[in-house]
């Protein structure tokens, strides 16, 4: 895959419904029929959406209809063509268009790999890999996540999908199967530098797996204001109309007032009104200089990284900043991105 890719994300609830079946279900469905180059589906752990209504899995009342964020990842023309038939499955929820380039040409210090100039100082990867994929008998994701702390970069979560495709085909994880080519998400940020240093460790040791490049802007890591949370401007006419996307990186066991982090912000944030927030809890991350972690048997607490994503008009964002900043002031990794859309929202 070369050139510019489209991202086609999609916001939902687990019990959303076509006429016939669940959303999910028919949605991913449609993306194997099609072959979507990947595509991903990810169950969250709380959140809300335009009518306000907490779901979190805190407590059975109201863990019936947790929050599922599904990525579809192709050419601009492939995923323009499915956006209708998406839209026609697809009757709330929030659905955005992102631009992404992919990383999957010649390596670093060869003719060809080139990162685009519009991404200044900061980027986000994402790097597609199989669930049971391994690098000498260690998970690809843990190597991944080794790899991208010891180049400098500031963050990496590590999300499990259940059900997507990968170069085309669909795998659906089930409960007494390997389920080996079941996407798994590595999403990291850091400074363009640290990405020029990983990209060809990257593609050696983990032979070359579908990777994405996006803009993004680091506003606070481990509490330290590190810029403000202004919008980046578009750069293409591809890009209006645009909202923007608040990401927190933190870990379960972040603690605010005594509360987990991840908790109080998406309570702050429904507060406030946003249009929707998701929290998604990973299976193995770094943030804040801490080393790689995930949930262990036996763990008294869980270590496990989450990451929440809330998107909104600029001002919106704005406008919920400092408590956002107040939330994560001793902890945390905080990123804002523009988000090309056009249909934002659609409940």
């Amino acid at each position: 895959m070369s050139g510019e890719l489209l991202k086609l994300t999609t916001y939902f609830g687990e019990h959303d419904r076509t006429e016939h079946q669940l959303l999910a279900d028919a949605l991913f469905a449609l993306y194997g029929r099609e072959r979507v180059w990947v595509s991903a589906m990810l169950r969250g752990i709380e959140g809300f959406g335009r009518h306000h209504l907490a779901h979190t899995e805190l407590l059975l009342t109201l863990s019936e209809d947790l929050p599922i964020m599904s990525v579809a990842l192709d050419a601009p023309e492939r995923i323009e063509a499915l956006l209708p038939r998406v839209l026609g499955l697809k009757r709330r929820g929030m659905v955005t268009l992102e631009r992404a380039r992919p990383l999957g040409g010649p390596l670093q210090g060869q003719p060809g790999l080139q990162l685009p100039a519009d991404l200044a100082d900061q980027a986000k990867l994402t790097i597609y890999l199989g669930r049971r994929q391994r690098v000498r008998g260690t998970p690809a994701f843990v190597a991944a996540c080794e790899l991208l702390r010891r180049h400098g970069m500031d963050g990496a979560t590590v999300l499990l999908g259940v059900d997507g495709t990968l170069a085309g085909v669909r795998t659906r994880a089930r409960l007494f199967n390997v389920n080996p080519d079941v996407p798994i998400l590595v999403i990291a940020v850091g400074a363009v530098t640290a990405v020029r240093g990983a990209m060809a460790e990257l593609h050696r040791v983990l032979e070359r797996p579908p990777i994405t490049v996006e803009r993004v802007r680091v506003c606070r890591r481990a509490g330290v204001e590190l810029s403000d949370p202004s919008p980046l401007p578009p750069v293409l006419a591809h890009d209006e109309p645009w909202a923007q996307k608040l990401t927190v990186h933190s870990t379960e066991d972040d603690r605010v007032d005594g509360r987990p982090l991840h908790r109080v912000l998406v309570e702050h944030l429904r507060r406030q009104r946003l249009a929707g927030a998701t929290t998604l809890r990973g299976v193995w991350g770094f943030h804040d200089d801490l080393a790689p972690r995930g949930d262990r048997l036996l763990q008294l607490r869980r270590h496990a990284p989450v990451m929440t994503i809330a998107v909104d008009q600029p001002e919106r964002i704005a406008e919920v900043f400092d408590e956002v900043a107040r939330i994560t002031g001793r902890a945390g990794l905080v990123t804002v991105e523009t988000v090309p859309t056009r249909v934002f929202p659609s409940d």
